[in-house]
């Protein structure tokens, strides 16, 4: 053993502490203030699991991991957090893909860790081997595997900053279980490295200024607000700038909240089951100025005659988004907040009361209406009677289908991250999950899940997991027995040859009382509100299974390759009156 001095250790050298890659993993999260998890375990993940078992990291295990994901993606959707969510490999990492799809259309920053066999093993069909990365790579806003425990730290936190920047988005990180076991020495928190990866906050002043200007000289405008406002926490820049330009405003579906519905200037939701006066208003500006809102084919129905007469402001801040579906005249890319801090200072108020006049005469002549007089229920009623009872400030996540577009049309919200619905992939199954993540991220809010039976079919064991962490969500299911929005278009354009729509339900008060949960069944119109007002006092998960009238269809509709001009039912809206 040499007796020669050694040499001083180096600052950096003195604070290194070796960890294990499951140990980085855990701290690092922690670090980034992560204190809610969703996922499930595996071989692969055990050591990142033994690791979770001392942090101070609340975690909620689902009844299948594709729950799991639509969990963490309400989650941040509800509180604006990164969601995170991990699995193990194979058909773990598999069974989360279509709650990153979800995710990734629908913009919602997320973090998915997913374990894979050990490195030496890859490509080789190993047992429980996918690859993660591959299947991953077009539902996701970047992934990567992570062969180094030297690199695990900086790609963590990349995936984070990746995730909520910009255009948010999911990324997922897979994780080989042996870089889980190998060590490292780590001396501080690892830098991001990111050349590529730039974004773009302010807009051009410029073209600020030239949107300011059209707005000014605008007689007919339009303000058309999607989700990116919501994102951008900007919905009070939102409200100024309407208020002080005086603008109506229409809102996608995912940009519903960003205003409030009750206010004279809303036009609720437009497109193919967006209001007529929404509608109407589109197609007769000209002005449209769109904020955070990506021009989908379910707002624009024909492009070719979408807002014929109008110029078109443009603001997102993702320029691969900018005259993608539609030309745009004056594009603003950067962050919606920003700009409409910017914009505001530069408009000016003009009365426009022919424009909002004839809006109004819109608005009195095409409500969104049902028929009131029925003796069946109406899916319509149950809504109007939820969103009466929680005085429109109840957190709603959905289904999808009818129940979702019912819930678009006639639940008036009124603040940001109130509702909570999968609007580009149009997931069925997402909303009992999405609750479940929402009320988590909202204790103290009301979480109401309206669904349709079809698609509580898909998710609804996760009834247990609400049951097992006593979230007292509340599941109201329009019951019609059909797989309603395809049956709708069965009804309306292949001659109600209603193939394969119509599937036998269990008896969904047995089988919430059987997880655990309150179960109620409702069959008559006049128990409708009582229903409500009990399901509302309950302090557990519940379960109102209201059996609706079985044929009623989402009105006005556009149907596909129309214009927003051309819609159905009106004429039978009208005779409701």
């Amino acid at each position: 053993m040499s007796s020669e001095p050694q040499a001083p250790a180096s600052a950096a050298q003195a604070v290194a502490t070796v960890k294990t890659g499951a140990q980085i993993v855990v701290d690092t999260l922690v670090d980034l203030g992560v204190d809610t998890m969703f996922g499930y375990q595996g071989g692969v993940v055990l050591p990142v699991f033994d690791r979770l078992y001392d942090a101070p990291i609340r975690f909620y295990i689902p009844r299948h991991e594709q729950g799991g994901c639509h969990m963490a993606d309400a989650y941040a959707r509800a509180s604006g957090k990164v969601g995170v969510v991990i699995a193990t490999s194979g058909p773990g990492a598999c069974n989360l893909t279509t709650g990153l799809g979800t995710a990734m259309m629908d913009s919602v920053p997320l973090v998915a860790i997913t374990g894979q066999v050990r490195t030496e093993l890859i490509g080789n069909d190993a047992f429980q081997e996918a690859d993660t990365t591959g299947i991953t790579r077009p539902v996701t806003k970047y992934n990567s595997i992570v062969k180094d425990v030297k690199n695990l730290e900086r790609t963590i936190r990349e995936a984070f900053y990746i995730a909520s920047t910009g255009r948010p988005g999911p990324v997922l990180i897979d994780l080989p279980v042996d870089v889980s076991f190998a060590k490292c020495a780590c001396n501080g928190k690892a830098a991001l490295d990111l050349p590529g990866y730039r974004i773009r906050t302010k807009g051009h002043a410029r073209q600020i200024s030239m949107a300011a200007e059209a707005i000014n000289k605008a007689e007919r405008p339009v303000l058309y607000v999607g989700g990116g406002v919501i994102t951008a926490n900007a919905a009070e820049e939102l409200r100024l700038l309407a208020q002080k330009a005086h603008l109506p405003v229409t809102m996608t579906l995912l940009g519903l909240g960003s205003f409030d519905q009750r206010q004279p200037e809303s036009l609720d939701m437009l497109g193919m089951h967006g209001s007529a006066y929404a509608n109407y208003a589109v197609q007769e500006c000209d002005l449209l100025i769109a904020i955070g809102a990506r021009f989908d084919d379910r707002v624009t129905g024909k492009v070719a005659t979408f807002a014929p007469h109008a110029k078109i402001v443009h603001i997102d801040i993702d320029p691969a988004s900018i005259s993608k579906n539609v030309r745009v005249d004056i594009p603003v890319v950067g962050d919606a907040r920003h700009i409409l801090v910017e914009l505001a200072r530069e408009v000016e108020y003009r009365e426009r009361g022919p424009w909002f006049a004839k809006i109004a005469e819109w608005k009195k002549k095409h409500p969104f209406r049902y028929d009131k007089k029925a003796k069946t229920i109406k899916p319509q009623y149950v809504i109007d009677e939820i969103c009466r009872q929680t005085n429109n400030a109840a957190v709603i996540t959905t289904g999808v289908g009818q129940n979702q577009m019912w819930s678009a049309q006639f639940y008036k919200f009124i603040q940001p991250r109130q509702l909570i619905s999968s609007g580009g992939l149009g997931t069925m199954g997402f909303g009992l999950p999405a609750a479940i993540g929402a009320q988590i991220a909202r204790p103290e809010a009301t979480v109401i899940d309206i669904d349709g039976d079809h698609s509580f079919n898909m998710t609804m064991t996760e009834l247990a997991t609400a049951v097992q962490y006593e979230l007292p969500i509340k599941i109201c299911i329009l019951n019609n027995g059909y797989m309603g929005m395809v049956r709708q278009w069965q009804e309306l354009f292949y001659n109600r040859r209603y193939s394969c729509v119509a599937l036998k339900n269990p008896d969904y008060a047995t089988v919430a009382r059987a997880l655990g949960a309150v179960g109620i069944t409702v069959e008559k119109k006049e128990d409708v509100p009582k229903a409500i007002t009990q399901m509302l006092a309950e302090k557990q998960p519940c379960v109102v299974d209201f059996r609706v009238e079985r044929e009623e269809n989402v009105l006005p509709m556009v149907p596909a390759g129309k214009s927003l001009s051309e819609m159905e039912g009106l004429a039978i809206l009208e005779s409701m009156a």
